[in-house]
Protein backbone atom coordinates (compact mmCIF):
# COMPACT_ATOMS: atom_id res chain seq x y z
CA UNK A 1 0.00 0.00 0.00
CA UNK A 2 2.82 2.73 0.83
CA UNK A 3 4.55 1.84 -2.04
CA UNK A 4 0.86 2.14 -4.53
CA UNK A 5 0.62 5.21 -2.30
CA UNK A 6 4.00 6.58 -3.50
CA UNK A 7 3.82 5.93 -7.03
CA UNK A 8 0.15 7.65 -7.36
CA UNK A 9 1.84 10.72 -6.04
CA UNK A 10 4.73 10.37 -8.24
CA UNK A 11 2.47 10.07 -11.00
CA UNK A 12 0.39 13.06 -10.57
CA UNK A 13 4.25 15.29 -9.96
CA UNK A 14 5.22 13.88 -13.09
CA UNK A 15 2.21 14.79 -14.96
CA UNK A 16 2.23 18.12 -13.46
CA UNK A 17 5.65 18.77 -13.85
CA UNK A 18 5.81 17.86 -17.45
CA UNK A 19 3.00 20.66 -18.08
CA UNK A 20 5.07 22.93 -15.83
CA UNK A 21 8.51 21.60 -18.41
CA UNK A 22 5.96 21.95 -21.40
CA UNK A 23 4.90 25.81 -20.52
CA UNK A 24 7.94 27.25 -19.46
CA UNK A 25 10.26 26.10 -22.69
CA UNK A 26 7.54 27.26 -24.85
CA UNK A 27 7.40 30.65 -23.10
CA UNK A 28 10.99 30.92 -23.19
CA UNK A 29 11.29 29.92 -27.13
CA UNK A 30 8.62 32.72 -28.04
CA UNK A 31 9.96 35.35 -26.12
CA UNK A 32 13.74 34.56 -28.13
CA UNK A 33 11.60 34.86 -31.15
CA UNK A 34 11.58 31.13 -32.11
CA UNK A 35 8.08 30.67 -34.61
CA UNK A 36 5.13 29.23 -33.24
CA UNK A 37 5.29 26.80 -36.03
CA UNK A 38 8.52 25.31 -34.28
CA UNK A 39 7.62 25.44 -31.26
CA UNK A 40 4.03 23.28 -31.41
CA UNK A 41 5.82 20.60 -33.43
CA UNK A 42 8.79 20.39 -31.14
CA UNK A 43 8.50 21.70 -27.53
CA UNK A 44 4.62 21.30 -27.08
CA UNK A 45 3.93 17.80 -29.51
CA UNK A 46 6.86 16.19 -27.56
CA UNK A 47 6.70 17.23 -24.32
CA UNK A 48 3.38 15.92 -24.19
CA UNK A 49 5.27 12.35 -23.96
CA UNK A 50 7.61 13.64 -21.45
CA UNK A 51 6.36 11.63 -18.71
CA UNK A 52 6.98 8.50 -20.80
CA UNK A 53 10.08 9.53 -22.12
CA UNK A 54 11.32 10.19 -18.51
CA UNK A 55 9.42 6.98 -17.25
CA UNK A 56 11.48 5.00 -20.14
CA UNK A 57 15.10 6.56 -19.70
CA UNK A 58 14.64 5.74 -16.37
CA UNK A 59 13.37 2.38 -15.85
CA UNK A 60 16.49 1.58 -18.48
CA UNK A 61 18.86 3.13 -16.09
CA UNK A 62 17.75 0.50 -13.46
CA UNK A 63 17.76 -2.05 -15.71
CA UNK A 64 14.16 -2.58 -15.88
CA UNK A 65 13.50 -2.19 -19.71
CA UNK A 66 10.40 -4.16 -19.57
CA UNK A 67 8.71 -1.34 -17.62
CA UNK A 68 9.63 0.99 -20.34
CA UNK A 69 8.40 -1.57 -23.09
CA UNK A 70 5.11 -2.04 -21.22
CA UNK A 71 4.30 2.22 -20.67
CA UNK A 72 4.65 2.58 -24.41
CA UNK A 73 2.40 -0.43 -25.61
CA UNK A 74 0.28 0.24 -22.52
CA UNK A 75 -0.31 4.26 -23.56
CA UNK A 76 -1.09 3.32 -27.02
CA UNK A 77 -3.52 1.15 -25.97
CA UNK A 78 -5.10 3.39 -23.10
CA UNK A 79 -4.48 6.46 -25.01
CA UNK A 80 -7.06 4.73 -28.25
CA UNK A 81 -9.43 2.50 -25.93
CA UNK A 82 -9.85 4.87 -22.72
CA UNK A 83 -9.00 8.15 -24.20
CA UNK A 84 -10.63 8.51 -27.30
CA UNK A 85 -13.40 5.75 -26.01
CA UNK A 86 -14.52 7.94 -23.25
CA UNK A 87 -13.86 11.21 -24.76
CA UNK A 88 -16.09 9.95 -28.18
CA UNK A 89 -18.75 9.08 -25.89
CA UNK A 90 -19.19 12.16 -24.59
CA UNK A 91 -19.12 14.03 -27.55
CA UNK A 92 -18.70 12.17 -30.92
CA UNK A 93 -15.62 12.79 -32.49
CA UNK A 94 -15.15 14.19 -36.37
CA UNK A 95 -12.18 13.62 -38.11
CA UNK A 96 -10.73 16.67 -40.20
CA UNK A 97 -9.30 16.18 -43.79
CA UNK A 98 -5.84 17.24 -42.44
CA UNK A 99 -5.59 14.42 -40.06
CA UNK A 100 -6.87 11.78 -42.35
CA UNK A 101 -4.20 13.10 -44.96
CA UNK A 102 -1.41 13.26 -43.37
CA UNK A 103 -1.57 12.03 -39.14
CA UNK A 104 -3.23 8.86 -39.51
CA UNK A 105 -1.30 7.45 -42.45
CA UNK A 106 2.00 8.53 -40.09
CA UNK A 107 0.30 6.58 -37.56
CA UNK A 108 0.11 3.62 -39.65
CA UNK A 109 3.88 4.05 -40.59
CA UNK A 110 5.16 3.87 -36.89
CA UNK A 111 2.85 1.37 -35.63
CA UNK A 112 4.42 -0.68 -39.11
CA UNK A 113 7.75 0.03 -38.38
CA UNK A 114 7.18 -1.25 -34.18
CA UNK A 115 6.17 -3.92 -35.41
CA UNK A 116 9.27 -4.83 -37.60
CA UNK A 117 11.54 -4.00 -34.56
CA UNK A 118 9.98 -6.09 -32.57
CA UNK A 119 8.68 -8.78 -34.88
CA UNK A 120 12.60 -11.50 -34.36
CA UNK A 121 11.28 -11.12 -30.19
CA UNK A 122 14.26 -8.91 -29.85
CA UNK A 123 14.94 -5.12 -29.30
CA UNK A 124 18.26 -4.05 -30.06
CA UNK A 125 20.64 -0.96 -30.92
CA UNK A 126 19.49 -1.15 -34.53
CA UNK A 127 15.83 -1.13 -33.67
CA UNK A 128 16.27 1.80 -31.69
CA UNK A 129 18.49 3.56 -34.47
CA UNK A 130 15.02 2.72 -36.96
CA UNK A 131 12.41 3.81 -34.73
CA UNK A 132 14.64 7.49 -34.36
CA UNK A 133 14.79 7.63 -37.75
CA UNK A 134 11.19 7.11 -38.20
CA UNK A 135 10.51 9.80 -35.96
CA UNK A 136 12.91 12.28 -37.76
CA UNK A 137 11.43 11.42 -41.15
CA UNK A 138 8.10 12.41 -39.61
CA UNK A 139 9.01 15.60 -38.14
CA UNK A 140 10.29 16.58 -41.92
CA UNK A 141 6.87 15.58 -42.95
CA UNK A 142 5.01 17.40 -40.52
CA UNK A 143 7.52 20.95 -40.91
CA UNK A 144 7.28 20.97 -44.50
CA UNK A 145 3.14 20.19 -44.12
CA UNK A 146 3.00 23.51 -41.97
CA UNK A 147 5.13 25.44 -44.65
CA UNK A 148 3.10 24.17 -47.88
CA UNK A 149 -0.08 24.54 -45.53
CA UNK A 150 -0.27 28.00 -43.40
CA UNK A 151 -3.74 27.37 -42.83
CA UNK A 152 -3.20 24.50 -40.76
CA UNK A 153 -1.11 26.57 -38.37
CA UNK A 154 -4.68 27.08 -37.14
CA UNK A 155 -4.75 23.79 -34.76
CA UNK A 156 -0.74 24.78 -33.64
CA UNK A 157 -2.04 28.05 -32.18
CA UNK A 158 -5.32 26.71 -30.43
CA UNK A 159 -2.93 24.34 -28.30
CA UNK A 160 0.00 27.21 -27.80
CA UNK A 161 -2.66 29.62 -26.47
CA UNK A 162 -3.40 27.37 -23.56
CA UNK A 163 0.36 28.12 -22.77
CA UNK A 164 0.15 31.49 -20.26
CA UNK A 165 2.63 34.21 -20.85
CA UNK A 166 5.11 35.31 -18.26
CA UNK A 167 8.47 36.79 -18.23
CA UNK A 168 11.78 35.47 -19.72
CA UNK A 169 12.99 34.69 -16.53
CA UNK A 170 10.55 33.42 -14.63
CA UNK A 171 9.93 30.94 -17.78
CA UNK A 172 13.36 29.49 -17.86
CA UNK A 173 12.68 28.82 -14.01
CA UNK A 174 9.89 26.84 -14.83
CA UNK A 175 11.66 24.77 -17.17
CA UNK A 176 14.49 24.18 -15.28
CA UNK A 177 12.15 23.44 -11.98
CA UNK A 178 9.94 21.19 -14.41
CA UNK A 179 12.93 18.82 -15.62
CA UNK A 180 14.14 18.98 -12.54
CA UNK A 181 11.02 17.34 -10.93
CA UNK A 182 10.91 15.32 -14.13
CA UNK A 183 13.34 14.05 -13.42
CA UNK A 184 12.70 12.87 -9.97
CA UNK A 185 9.26 11.98 -10.56
CA UNK A 186 10.42 9.62 -12.84
CA UNK A 187 13.05 8.00 -10.76
CA UNK A 188 10.29 7.38 -7.63
CA UNK A 189 7.54 6.24 -9.99
CA UNK A 190 10.02 3.64 -11.64
CA UNK A 191 11.58 2.81 -8.34
CA UNK A 192 7.84 1.78 -6.64
CA UNK A 193 6.70 0.32 -10.15
CA UNK A 194 8.91 -1.96 -9.93
CA UNK A 195 8.88 -2.69 -5.94
CA UNK A 196 5.26 -3.35 -6.70
CA UNK A 197 6.43 -5.55 -9.57
CA UNK A 198 8.55 -7.74 -6.93
CA UNK A 199 5.84 -7.37 -4.26
CA UNK A 200 3.47 -9.27 -5.57
CA UNK A 201 5.64 -11.49 -7.99
CA UNK A 202 4.19 -10.42 -11.12
CA UNK A 203 6.48 -9.37 -14.35
CA UNK A 204 7.41 -5.11 -14.92
CA UNK A 205 6.07 -5.97 -18.10
CA UNK A 206 2.45 -5.70 -16.48
CA UNK A 207 2.70 -2.48 -14.08
CA UNK A 208 4.08 -0.81 -17.18
CA UNK A 209 0.76 -1.71 -19.44
CA UNK A 210 -1.35 -0.95 -16.49
CA UNK A 211 -0.88 1.54 -13.77
CA UNK A 212 2.01 3.12 -15.26
CA UNK A 213 0.05 3.66 -18.89
CA UNK A 214 -2.91 4.69 -17.07
CA UNK A 215 -1.02 7.28 -15.23
CA UNK A 216 0.64 8.70 -17.84
CA UNK A 217 -2.29 8.88 -20.25
CA UNK A 218 -4.80 11.33 -17.72
CA UNK A 219 -3.22 14.09 -18.93
CA UNK A 220 -4.62 13.18 -22.15
CA UNK A 221 -7.62 12.15 -21.57
CA UNK A 222 -8.38 15.48 -19.42
CA UNK A 223 -7.37 17.79 -22.68
CA UNK A 224 -9.29 15.50 -25.22
CA UNK A 225 -12.37 15.54 -23.05
CA UNK A 226 -11.79 19.30 -22.96
CA UNK A 227 -11.22 19.68 -26.58
CA UNK A 228 -14.39 17.65 -27.80
CA UNK A 229 -16.83 19.80 -25.43
CA UNK A 230 -15.85 22.91 -26.63
CA UNK A 231 -16.37 21.42 -30.79
CA UNK A 232 -12.11 21.15 -31.08
CA UNK A 233 -12.71 17.36 -32.29
CA UNK A 234 -9.70 17.85 -34.74
CA UNK A 235 -7.20 19.04 -31.58
CA UNK A 236 -8.99 16.01 -29.58
CA UNK A 237 -8.25 13.29 -32.05
CA UNK A 238 -4.79 15.21 -33.22
CA UNK A 239 -3.19 14.93 -29.69
CA UNK A 240 -3.86 11.21 -29.53
CA UNK A 241 -2.20 10.26 -33.33
CA UNK A 242 0.48 12.88 -32.21
CA UNK A 243 1.25 10.88 -28.68
CA UNK A 244 0.81 6.96 -30.09
CA UNK A 245 3.14 8.18 -32.81
CA UNK A 246 5.65 9.65 -30.44
CA UNK A 247 4.99 6.12 -28.19
CA UNK A 248 5.78 4.12 -30.77
CA UNK A 249 9.05 6.04 -32.29
CA UNK A 250 10.48 7.87 -29.18
CA UNK A 251 9.77 5.77 -26.32
CA UNK A 252 10.30 2.92 -27.67
CA UNK A 253 13.46 3.73 -28.93
CA UNK A 254 14.67 4.32 -25.51
CA UNK A 255 15.06 0.72 -24.13
CA UNK A 256 16.34 -0.22 -27.59
CA UNK A 257 19.34 2.05 -27.22
CA UNK A 258 20.19 1.87 -23.48
CA UNK A 259 19.29 -1.25 -22.41
CA UNK A 260 18.80 -4.08 -25.28
CA UNK A 261 16.43 -6.64 -24.32
CA UNK A 262 14.38 -10.16 -26.15
CA UNK A 263 11.00 -10.05 -25.49
CA UNK A 264 7.84 -13.00 -24.99
CA UNK A 265 6.11 -13.86 -27.32
CA UNK A 266 3.00 -12.87 -25.47
CA UNK A 267 4.35 -8.91 -26.05
CA UNK A 268 4.09 -9.56 -29.73
CA UNK A 269 1.01 -10.92 -29.91
CA UNK A 270 -1.03 -10.13 -26.75
CA UNK A 271 0.15 -6.46 -26.05
CA UNK A 272 0.87 -5.34 -29.53
CA UNK A 273 -1.77 -6.97 -31.15
CA UNK A 274 -4.13 -5.36 -29.44
CA UNK A 275 -2.36 -2.03 -30.10
CA UNK A 276 -2.49 -2.47 -33.46
CA UNK A 277 -6.09 -3.86 -33.36
CA UNK A 278 -7.18 -0.76 -31.96
CA UNK A 279 -5.03 1.07 -34.08
CA UNK A 280 -6.75 -0.46 -37.11
CA UNK A 281 -10.09 0.23 -35.51
CA UNK A 282 -8.99 3.65 -35.34
CA UNK A 283 -7.72 3.81 -38.82
CA UNK A 284 -11.27 2.67 -40.17
CA UNK A 285 -13.23 4.97 -38.60
CA UNK A 286 -10.82 8.06 -40.11
CA UNK A 287 -10.58 6.48 -43.55
CA UNK A 288 -13.87 4.99 -44.22
CA UNK A 289 -16.23 7.08 -41.63
CA UNK A 290 -14.31 10.03 -40.65
CA UNK A 291 -15.55 9.97 -37.22
CA UNK A 292 -16.22 8.04 -34.18
CA UNK A 293 -19.79 7.97 -32.67
CA UNK A 294 -20.56 7.12 -29.45
CA UNK A 295 -21.22 3.39 -30.22
CA UNK A 296 -18.11 2.98 -31.22
CA UNK A 297 -16.61 5.23 -28.44
CA UNK A 298 -17.93 2.78 -25.84
CA UNK A 299 -16.88 -0.30 -27.89
CA UNK A 300 -13.26 0.89 -28.03
CA UNK A 301 -13.34 1.29 -24.44
CA UNK A 302 -14.93 -2.59 -23.52
CA UNK A 303 -12.10 -3.81 -25.17
CA UNK A 304 -9.33 -1.79 -22.94
CA UNK A 305 -11.76 -2.86 -20.03
CA UNK A 306 -11.47 -6.43 -21.18
CA UNK A 307 -7.77 -6.19 -22.44
CA UNK A 308 -6.93 -5.33 -18.43
CA UNK A 309 -9.31 -8.28 -17.42
CA UNK A 310 -6.90 -10.32 -19.13
CA UNK A 311 -3.99 -8.92 -17.92
CA UNK A 312 -5.33 -9.06 -13.86
CA UNK A 313 -6.17 -13.16 -14.69
CA UNK A 314 -3.23 -13.84 -16.25
CA UNK A 315 -1.17 -11.67 -13.29
CA UNK A 316 -3.44 -13.48 -10.53
CA UNK A 317 -2.15 -16.83 -12.14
Amino acid sequence: MQSTAILVVGLIVLVWSAERFVSGAAVTATNLGVSKIVIGLTIVAIGTSAPEILVAISASLEAAPKLAIGNAIGSNIANIGLVLGVTAIVAPLQFSHEIVKNEVRWLIGATLLGLFCLANLFLGSLDGLLLLAGLGLILYLMFAKQRLQPQSHDVVNNELDQIPAMPTHKAVLWLIFGLLLLLLSAEVVTQEAVKIAQLLGIDELIIGLTIVAIGTSLPELAASVSASVKGHSDIAIGNIVGSNILNVLAVLSVPALMHPIGIDSVVLWRDYGVMTALTLALIVFALYRESISRLEGALMLTIWLGYNVILYMQASA
